[in-house]
């Protein structure tokens, strides 16, 4: 082999081959992978440990972020400075009365039926009074009769008074006869009075209406044997009710009674007539609250010349009352009853204030807040038992529904 050839030894390498010194210097393959490896595992074992670093924070993170509770917060609604007070009602006719007979009798005939309107003084039945008319009679005779006995009782009393100035009769006989014209004429007028009295009995055979209005029964018909007065026995002929005007009592809570004036402003609605609205007003009130239902007993008057309204029916009463506080409505499930009295959760700087409130009305899903909220405050729905003021919170992006009544 001669120099300079690959493989030839080198004279200044000590006999070893070019090949073999360069394998020395540059080190053998396993070697170079074994440092490989080793960088590759520390590089592997560096970023694991970056990654766990970094999930630890994440998972400190998460935890905290979860401990924060999320709340669904709602805007309280103000009130409106009047307020409709709805109320169940029945109409009345404004007068409403029964028509007894005045004496006793049989009914002749009826002129009116059921819903005959009438005006007052019309003749509404006759009744036949064969006892009162013999009664007059008798009445009227014995009236003749008295009558007869003071005039013969003047006379008598007149001669004696005459005689006595002669000396013919005595004093006593005298006075005898005087006396007897003083019985003889109140004898005359108490039969006087009598035939009076039976003559307006027998004027009450015929009935009229005492005002107008229309009839809304009948209760007799023609041969009913008719018992005078409203006694337990007499039985009321008609019954004549007024529809011009009506009455309708309402029971106002006691709660809205401050508010329940005379003279506020009332609209009434039938189920029987949708989109008909009639009005009227609130007239008087009782002053006084009924112990039983705890409501104050008002009377409102609606004007009703058509006759459109019939007195029974059942009406809706919508009050409008002005309200002496505006306070603001939330929903109920907002309350919070604690030992600290009634409170309300408010989110304010991203955390939970617990507010004092003072309840109003109860609407039943909502109620109303006098004091301690306003309407730019977003209140807690549905809070937890364990919140307390200063508690950090997070609002929910759902919006919650409004209160309503």
């Amino acid at each position: 082999m001669t120099q300079g050839e690959p493989g030839a030894p080198d004279p200044a390498g000590g006999g070893i081959p070019e090949e073999g010194r360069r394998r020395r210097r540059l080190g053998s393959p396993a070697l170079w992978l074994v440092g490989i490896a080793a960088i590759a595992l520390g590089v592997a074992i560096y970023l694991g440990l970056q990654d766990r670093r970094g999930a630890g924070a994440a998972l400190v993170r998460v935890t905290e972020d979860a401990a924060i509770p999320v709340v669904s917060v709602a805007r309280p609604v103000e009130g409106a400075p009047t307020d409709e007070l709805t109320l169940p009602g029945t109409t009345r006719a404004f007068t409403d009365a029964a028509i007894y007979a005045r004496t006793s009798g049989y009914l002749k005939r009826w002129l009116v039926d059921i819903g005959t309107r009438v005006k007052q003084g019309q003749l509404l039945a006759e009744i036949e009074t064969p006892e009162i008319d013999q009664q007059l009679r008798q009445a009227r005779a014995q009236l003749d009769t008295a009558q007869a006995n003071l005039d013969l009782a003047k006379t008598t009393a007149a001669r004696w008074q005459t005689l006595l100035k002669t000396q013919s009769v005595s004093q006593q006989e005298t006075d005898e006869k005087v006396g007897d014209l003083s019985a003889k004429a109140a004898t005359v007028e108490s039969n006087a009075a009598n035939v009076r009295r039976l003559e307006d009995l027998q004027g009450f055979q015929r009935v009229y209406a005492p005002f107008d209005g229309v009839i809304t029964a009948r209760n007799t018909d023609i041969g009913a044997l008719i018992e005078a007065g409203a006694t337990p026995q007499a039985r009321e002929l008609f019954r004549l009710a007024a529809t011009d005007k009506l009455r309708v009592y309402v029971g106002v809570p006691q709660m809205q009674s401050q508010a329940a004036r005379p003279g506020a402003p009332v609209t009434i609605t039938l189920e029987e007539l949708p989109g008909k609205v009639f009005r009227g007003v609130l007239a008087r009130t009782a002053n006084a609250i009924d112990p039983t239902a705890r409501t104050l007993l008002s009377e409102v008057e609606i004007d009703n010349p058509s006759g459109e309204l019939l007195p029974g029916a059942y009406v809706v009463v919508h009050v409008h009352l002005t309200r002496p506080t505006r306070g603001v409505t939330v929903p109920a499930n907002a309350l919070m009853f604690r030992a600290q009295g009634l409170q309300v959760a408010v989110v304010r700087n991203g955390r939970a204030e617990l507010v004092p409130v003072t309840l109003g009305r109860d609407y039943g899903r909502s109620v109303e807040i006098v004091t301690g909220l306003s309407a730019s405050d977003a209140v807690i729905l549905d809070p937890v038992d364990s919140l307390t003021s200063g508690s950090p919170v997070r609002v929910s992006e759902k919006p919650a529904k409004e209160p309503g009544r």
